[in-house]
């Protein structure tokens, strides 16, 4: 047998371990929204929306890769909060705009603020060497080779 077919079986594998540590991530970061009676899907819509300084439903969806009536009920769920305003586009008088409000802004910061704090919880267990060494290795992973997606919405992700 030879050593790629004898690992092939383990529950150790490279996936599976950056798997796990992606799912413990996602995990701290749902459980930290909930001080804030936030969900992880408006917080994302929060954070592209913070970004771009507002934006059309239609291209919220399309940047968190949902359909435009889901960006609908996460941007009512935010305007109820008083997170984000409706406003019209000036350049299109039929288009309404998505803006966070200042308390959304407010809140963006501070989620940004709590999970870097558990990211650097988790990250502390690893040596600087390690860190600066997993640090090059997923910037290695996430860059395009090619320059080409074969996913139509990836080059939106990194706009995210």
């Amino acid at each position: 047998m030879t050593q790629q077919q004898g690992t092939d079986h383990r529950d150790d594998t490279l996936a599976e371990a950056f798997w796990s540590v992606a799912r413990q991530l996602r995990r701290a970061a749902a459980d930290s929204l909930a001080q804030w009676d936030i969900s992880p899907s408006q917080a994302r819509a929060l954070r592209v929306l913070a970004r771009h300084d507002g934006a059309r439903l239609s291209d919220l969806a399309e940047h968190l890769h949902i359909a435009a009536r889901s960006a609908t009920e996460v941007v009512d769920g935010l305007e109820a909060k008083g997170l984000v305003q409706r406003r019209p586009d000036p350049q299109d008088r039929r288009a309404t705009l998505v803006t966070p409000t200042r308390p959304g802004a407010d809140l963006i910061a501070a989620i940004r603020t709590t999970r870097g704090t558990q990211a650097e919880r988790l990250f502390d267990q690893l040596s600087a060497t390690d860190r600066a060494n997993l640090g090059r290795i997923l910037r290695k992973l996430t860059a395009e080779p090619s320059g080409a997606s074969k996913h139509p919405h990836d080059a939106n992700r990194h706009n995210q």
